[in-house]
């Protein structure tokens, strides 16, 4: 089943189409990220993607007037595309392999989707750029601070929420996870109203999403982000493929499955995404 297109770099295989379309679709759903981002294919062994890096301007003119013609040359950003290389490696018994009754394909959709799927979500959040993707959580190339804090007040959720320009807020969603999300659940204004609405688990009218790879309040932490998520961009480098080991486990009576992908992403504007930072304690 997995013996058809192999790639140089891994010798692995590429999945069948019609497994590689479930496990796209699987991702999909398992991935808390990839529900958030853009998601590109781009295949070529050394690439750039050209990203808009302006803000457009109308202007009305008269009937018969001109038109300024301004240079576009610095609307679009050439931003690299890396190639790290995600593996994952699971087993099963070789009488399930051989077995007709059991649902092998939709067996290995589920295990490589979750596994890769956790695996990815931590690397966008949290990524270095070290080997791997460059994080929104990023010291230097991730989302930019938008509020500071010692200990997290309403007023500074809304703070955070105004940091992030109108134009971003449109789509925007909150990003924390839920120890986070319990703390914030409880804050209230002065009236005693509080900050989550629980009638439709928004704060200030956006969704909130949890993500287990958001920091715990801490100082020096970067617990909740808030913005619009479209602008970090998930670059697909090559499709999944599939290494069978048949023999590395055969004295288990088991039969190996090596998967990679090659995968980068990164935050293209800094600015459509801000943190909250914890600081110390005065």
């Amino acid at each position: 089943m997995i013996s058809q297109g192999r790639t140089r770099d891994t010798g692995s295989y590429h999945l069948p189409t019609s497994i590689a379309d479930k496990y796209e679709e699987a991702i999909g759903k398992e991935s808390v990220f990839r529900g958030l981002v853009s998601v590109f294919s781009s295949y070529d062994r050394d690439s750039n993607i050209v990203a808009v890096d302006s803000d457009d301007i109308g202007q009305f003119v008269p009937e018969s007037g001109g038109i300024d013609i301004v240079d576009l040359a610095d609307d679009f950003t050439k931003i690299a595309v890396g190639k790290h290389k995600l593996a994952a490696l699971f087993r099963i018994s070789s009488e399930f392999v051989s077995d007709a009754a059991f649902d092998f394909e939709s067996y290995l959709v589920k295990r490589l989707s979750q596994v890769f799927a956790r695996t990815e979500d931590n690397a966008f959040i949290t990524g270095t750029g070290d080997g791997e993707p460059i994080g929104i959580l990023h010291a230097t190339q991730g989302a930019e601070t938008g509020a500071s804090t010692a200990e997290i007040t309403y007023d500074d959720v809304i703070s955070l929420y105004f940091s992030v320009d109108a134009k971003y807020r449109k789509n925007a969603v909150w990003l924390m996870n839920d120890a986070t999300a319990m703390a914030l659940r409880k804050l209230k204004d002065d009236a005693g109203n509080y900050l989550w609405n629980n009638a439709d688990g928004t704060i200030l009218g956006k969704p909130v999403v949890i993500s287990e790879y958001m920091p715990d309040v801490g100082t020096g932490a970067k617990p909740i982000a808030f913005g619009d998520f479209s602008y970090y961009w998930i670059v697909k480098r090559s499709p999944v493929t599939v290494k069978t080991l048949t023999e590395l486990f055969a004295a288990r009576n088991q039969i190996g499955y090596l998967a990679f992908e090659f995968i980068d992403g990164k935050l293209i504007r800094r600015d459509a995404v801000k943190v909250l930072s914890v600081t110390a304690t005065a």
